[in-house]
Parts: C-alpha cells; sequence; structure tokens
C-alpha cells in the first residue's frame, strides 16, 4: 500500500481547502492536486504546489504585461518554436514541486539530476518504514550481454521465485535487525528496557538499497523535460522510468501545449550529427550505402538505420 487510511484522510482534507487568488492556475493540474499517484508496489508521485502554466511561457518569451489577445493556435505555435529552436529561458518561468516516495536505489539514481531543490525523508531523526520494493516477476532479467547498465532476458521458474525469496528473505531480515539496534518495536515501544538502543544515523547503515524513502522535489519545467526526456526514455531502468511517465502525465495536465511540443521535438525527435546528415543526403542522392562506407561507427549506423526504419 502506498500510503495509509491516514495519509489519505490528510490528503483529503488538503483537497477539501480552496484558496481565492488572482494568480494563473492550471484546471488540469488542480483537478490532482495533492493525489498520490500510484508507481511501483509501494511508491507513488504527488503534486504540491506549482507556478505558471502555457500562459507563462507565452508572456515570457514575448515580455507581455497580460495574458495577451493572441489566439491558442499561436500560441502552440510560439512554444513549438521556442521548444524547435531550444530557447529555455521562458520555460524556466514555470514550476513544480512533488512529493516523490521511491526506492533508494532509485532515488540514488535520480539525485544525479542536480538542476532541484530536495529535501528528502531524514532516517537520523526518523525511523524508516517497513517498506520495500519487490520486482514484479516480469521485471526479473538478467544482465544484458551487450549492455552493461541494461536487462536481458526474463527469468522464469525456480530461478525468478528463488531470486524473489532471496529479496524478500534479505529485506525483511535487514529491518528486523533494524530495529533490534534501535531497540524498538513494531509499535514503537522499547524491545529492552534495559539497553539502550544504536543511533538512528548508524543504525540504518544496515538497510539494503531497496527500502523506500520520500522527498520533495522542486524543479523548474525545462529541467523536468530534460529530465524526463532521460529518465522516460525506453533505454532508461524501469524502475526510475515509471516514475517519470507518471511525472509526464502531470506535465500533459499542467501545460498542455508545452507537453505536445515536448512531445513532438523531444521525445518523438532524433539528433544527427553532422557526418550522420551527410549520409542522409547521400541516400537521398540515390546512392547505396552500408556502415563500412559510411563513415560512420557500428553503433551511430545503427541508431541511424533505427531512427530512418531500416533497421535489419
Amino acid at each position: 500500500m502506498a500510503i495509509t487510511s491516514e495519509q489519505q484522510r490528510e490528503i483529503d482534507a488538503e483537497r477539501e481547502l480552496t484558496h481565492a487568488t488572482r494568480r494563473v492556475v492550471s484546471a488540469g493540474l488542480e483537478d490532482i492536486l495533492f493525489k498520490a499517484l500510484p508507481v511501483l508496489d509501494h511508491g507513488f508521485v504527488r503534486v504540491v504546489d506549482y507556478m505558471g502554466d502555457d500562459g507563462a511561457i507565452v508572456q515570457a518569451a514575448r515580455v507581455s504585461y497580460g495574458r495577451g489577445t493572441k489566439k491558442v493556435r499561436e500560441d502552440q505555435g510560439l512554444i513549438n518554436y521556442l521548444m524547435r529552436h531550444r530557447h529555455s529561458t521562458p520555460f524556466e518561468m514555470c514550476e513544480i514541486k512533488y512529493h516523490v516516495k521511491l526506492p533508494i536505489f532509485v532515488a540514488r539514481q535520480w539525485i544525479r539530476h542536480r538542476t532541484a531543490n530536495v529535501n528528502e525523508y531524514s532516517a537520523r531523526y526518523s525511523i524508516l518504514d517497513n517498506e520495500f520494493y519487490l520486482p514484479a516477476p516480469e521485471q526479473l532479467a538478467a544482465q544484458s550481454e551487450s549492455n552493461r547498465q541494461g536487462r536481458g532476458d526474463v527469468l522464469s521458474g525456480e530461478q525468478a521465485a528463488r531470486v524473489l525469496d532471496v529479496l524478500r528473505d534479505d529485506a525483511t531480515r535487514a529491518y528486523r535487525h533494524y530495529q533490534e539496534l534501535l531497540n524498538v518495536a513494531d509499535d514503537g515501544s522499547v524491545l529492552d528496557e534495559s539497553q539502550d538502543g544504536l543511533a538512528r544515523e548508524l543504525a540504518r547503515m544496515n538497510l539494503s538499497l531497496n527500502f523506500y524513502t520520500q522527498w520533495y522535489w522542486k524543479i523548474d519545467l525545462h529541467n523536468l523535460l530534460h529530465f524526463l526526456s532521460l529518465r522516460a526514455d525506453p533505454h532508461a531502468q524501469y524502475e526510475i522510468r515509471v516514475y517519470a511517465d507518471v511525472m509526464l502525465d502531470t506535465v500533459k495536465a499542467w501545460v498542455p501545449a508545452a507537453h505536445a511540443a515536448f512531445v513532438d521535438y523531444r521525445m518523438g525527435a532524433v539528433t544527427l550529427s553532422a557526418s550522420a546528415m551527410q549520409v542522409v543526403r547521400r541516400m537521398l542522392g540515390g546512392e547505396r550505402i552500408d556502415q563500412a562506407s559510411s563513415g560512420l561507427g557500428k553503433r551511430e549506423w545503427t541508431e541511424l538505420m533505427t531512427a530512418l526504419g531500416r533497421a535489419e
């Protein structure tokens, strides 16, 4: 379960409150504001605050005083132009703040994106919950033979069952020892009155990377889209990609025009090197080219052929 009944009551109470404002609001994002959108087995993504909308991007680009009199079609055209030509500053005028619950190993990948403001749950101050990530059977795969940081064939049968047993048993034992070190029971009571518990900042080092942590993550739209271009990509690790997919849906609800431009000019686009462009020109001229005569390395050639729908 991603959230407790008590947490759900807090969310419901937040959503019951309304505030009069002169600020522009996004109707689509208001509809999901504060909601816990489930990810993986215990994780979630929540939008807890935001600033700006598609109009704010357009307003910043035109440096206008108000919302302007341009039609929606013209606004979409301008946003497309900004996205296509990588004019990033107008997108930085919009900001969003997420509350994310995620496995620690996903957080350690995620934190490599250093363009956000982050405040993480402190295991020095509080006790971590007994919640850990177990992959679904279809995500249990062997190491890829061609990609050092990727997955290969999915495990099955007794081998898959054994992997899940090991992951579950290790995490269960680690948390039991964590409680023993803290001298704390499930209900928060002291296990042994005759002993002192180990400091929380030391006891936490016994836990494995599949335990869940939480953080607040605030970022502007430009840097969020860069994050999503990498992490919502099919080549990204599954466990971080599913978070990116949910966040991409929140962007669609928040700034639909910017989302459409992003999907068209970033997610669905291909960047070619000057050498690859020369190969394309030669092909358009009717020349028959293979990898050896292209001047491209094997990997770039394969990527180009895949992009052109000519992969063997």
